[in-house]
């Protein structure tokens, strides 16, 4: 048995450079921290926190359930998505004007529909943090307005951007660079803008979102995808946020490449008991994985025999990609061919499949 990977030449650039004051990028595909910049300090987020509030309302998996606005929920400065009271809007439609627009409205208008109070769905972003994985963050407002409470840090929003873009319909929303969206009293057509400028400057851009209170300052959480290779970057308090992700984002794709693993299962057998052939040959699929090098390792794994009846096609084993203790990729191993039960007419024949069983196990133990 053999292995081979096949990675791209990788031509680094420098560390980039950046103003940030907090800094992170990550690899979508395997969570790992390719770029950091006081990480780990906690730091307000701004707007960036409607990442969390647009997640929870699009997994709701309600998104045309309808939502009668009310005075209560109104009555937040900042940004908007111009909602009014008495106006009926979607939960699709207030992601859309949470991820576009950075509607405080939309954020509040979301947080009392589905946790009955700001304070109540703060629980439920906190609840999602912690599954995520963010331990330095705690969120109090659904918008990310400004308490002292309320804080993250850029390797914590990394994952929460990195959760966010597996989910389709949060990517789909928020790599749009405007979006018709239904809503009033009665709804009517509105054209809402992205205030994400990298979506038409920096290629391969698909999000995420965009923040800014005096506070926090400049905040931004981008995701871009090249060559199979998804990355989001995140930058807290940052003066030149769009230049320092495009210098994030340049340096991650050219130290972290898509490449193909693959596994020789020439002259590969399993042994077979109880068919009219004593094994079966294998064969195995490439695999792509995503890293920072080629220094890949395979492992293969399957039991010590097969019982027939044996079908073609079917998985008798895997193979496994690792890149020091972590799992790259995997991929199922497969009989090429079918193996049949050999017939068994009388006792004997029966008592002589007994003994090729017996006389198996002697003979690998031995």
């Amino acid at each position: 048995m053999a292995f081979s990977a096949f990675c791209f030449n990788v031509n680094a650039l420098e560390t980039p450079q950046i103003s940030a004051e907090c800094a992170a990028l990550m690899c979508v595909q395997t969570g790992e921290l390719i770029y950091e910049k006081n990480a780990y300090e906690k730091h307000s987020m701004a707007s960036t926190t409607k990442i969390m509030t647009s997640l929870l309302a699009i997994e709701e998996y309600t998104p045309n359930r309808k939502i009668k606005v009310t005075s209560s929920m109104l009555g937040i400065e900042g940004t908007s998505m111009g909602l009014l009271p008495g106006d009926t809007v979607t939960l699709e439609g207030l992601a859309y004007g949470m991820l576009l627009q950075s509607g405080n409205d939309a954020a509040n208008v979301t947080a009392i529909a589905l946790g009955g109070s700001v304070e109540n769905f703060a629980l439920m972003m906190n609840n999602r943090a912690k599954k995520i994985g963010m331990k330095n963050t705690n969120f109090v407002t659904p918008s990310g307005l400004d308490d002292q409470n309320h804080y993250s840090t850029a390797y914590d929003m990394a994952l929460l951007g990195c959760e966010a873009v597996k989910n389709t319909e949060f990517l789909y929303i928020c790599s749009q660079k405007s979006a018709a969206v239904y809503y009033g009293n009665p709804p009517y057509r509105r054209t809402l803008t992205n205030h994400n400028r990298l979506l038409s400057s920096y290629d391969g851009a698909v999000g995420i979102k965009t923040g800014f209170t005096k506070k926090s300052g400049r905040c931004l959480v981008s995701c871009a995808q090249r060559g199979g290779v998804t990355l989001v970057a995140v930058t807290l308090n940052a003066p030149d946020d769009w230049q320092d992700h495009r210098e994030m984002l340049d340096y991650g794709f050219s130290v972290t490449q898509s490449f193909e693993c693959a596994f020789s299962a020439d002259g590969l057998t399993l042994p077979v008991v109880g068919g009219i052939s004593n094994s079966v040959s294998l064969s195995c699929e490439k695999a792509l994985a995503v890293g920072k090098t080629d220094d890949v390792k395979s492992v293969f794994l399957s039991e010590h025999f097969l019982y027939a009846p044996v079908k073609k096609g079917q998985v008798v084993g895997q193979v496994r990609w690792f890149q020091g203790d972590e799992v790259i990729a995997a991929s199922p191993v497969t009989a090429n061919e079918d193996v049949t039960l050999q017939k068994t007419e009388n006792k004997k024949e029966k008592q002589s499949l007994f003994t090729r069983i017996k006389n198996y196990f002697k003979e690998k133990f031995q």
